[in-house]
């Protein structure tokens, strides 16, 4: 679900206790930040702001200022460049011509050790961030597997990375922990697990998820014991952490995120949607392909997510 740190607008800005006119100061100083941000933003009085230390900035003249805005549990992460002289601060994306659009998110997407189907090193890289106790994950990935592989059996290689918002539901990284539990000793039935957990989703509670896991495992004919000591001990959770991690680094704080050869798509996002994304992706590596060789100095390649 999505964390949105500003307020709905249902007072004057004078409640906010702000002036009209900022006082001189410069962006270098955390609280001078914190009370423009505050006010630019509408921010809710009951969310923290963290200003983190200037970094440099891969543009000569500014420098790259984090802001972490936490509220109930949850946190966003901004990012805001300010000039040298703490004048000006720029709420922007940063694009190198020669490099992917999407260099920034795919520098951080990692798919080593991630559930995954379709062709090895496919053009197309699929990586969904999803949580099994999430509705909309459900509907997205029931979507998902009911079309990727027979729209597009040679193009896509898709990828499964856990992002349990443990915050608002009780027994997502525990499914999540299970489901690394089975990949671990069948990764083709983890797949089977993923569809019996979201098929099951509103009659799962955190009392008899390891039963319906235990249940599924029978079913499957799958190591029992070594299942329930996997998950009794909890021996995959540092995975699942690493994967968490992974999706803060990306400040994803809304499931399905979704990201197509780095291209980020965010929620339930249609089929039809997702198929026109793939497409266009291939259209885009044809043309690179069939470009002429004096053609080719000017090309810009998408890389390969890391591994």
């Amino acid at each position: 679900m999505r964390f949105v740190v500003t307020a709905l607008l249902t007072a004057v800005l004078g409640s906010f206790g702000f002036a009209a006119t900022p006082a001189a100061g410069s962006a270098f100083d955390k609280s001078t930040l914190e009370a423009y941000l505050k006010h630019m933003l509408l921010v809710s009085p009951g969310v923290q702001m963290t200003i983190h230390d200037p970094q440099p900035a891969p543009v000569a003249g500014l420098k790259k200022v984090d802001v972490t805005f936490t509220f109930g549990g949850n946190s966003q992460d901004r990012t805001y460049y300010v000039s040298d002289d703490g004048k000006w601060v720029i709420e922007a994306e940063l694009h190198n011509i020669n490099q992917s659009p999407f260099q920034a998110d795919l520098d951080k997407i990692k798919t080593a050790g991630a559930a995954t189907m379709g062709k090895r090193n496919a053009p197309i890289k699929m990586v969904v961030y999803g949580d099994f106790e999430c509705p909309n994950c459900k509907d997205f990935d029931q979507a998902v597997r009911a079309n990727l592989t027979k729209s597009f059996p040679d193009q896509v290689e898709f990828f499964f990375r856990d992002t349990p918002l443990v915050s608002m539901h009780p027994w997502a990284k525990d499914a999540a922990i299970a489901g690394r539990c089975i990949l671990r000793q069948n990764p083709a039935a983890f797949w089977d697990f993923h569809d019996s957990i979201y098929e099951q989703q509103t009659q799962i509670t955190p009392e008899n998820l390891r039963g319906k896991v235990m249940d599924f495992a029978k079913a499957k004919g799958l190591d029992e014991v070594a299942l329930g000591h996997c998950i009794d001990t909890a021996a995959t959770a540092p995975e699942v952490d690493e994967e968490m991690a992974q999706a803060k680094a990306l400040g994803i704080n809304e499931t399905p995120t979704i990201f197509i050869n780095g291209r980020r798509l965010i929620g339930n996002v249609p089929w039809t949607t997702v198929e026109a994304v793939i497409k266009a992706e291939l259209e885009e590596q044809q043309k690179t392909a069939s470009a002429k060789p004096d053609e080719k100095c000017c090309e810009v390649s998408l890389p390969v997510l890391t591994k």
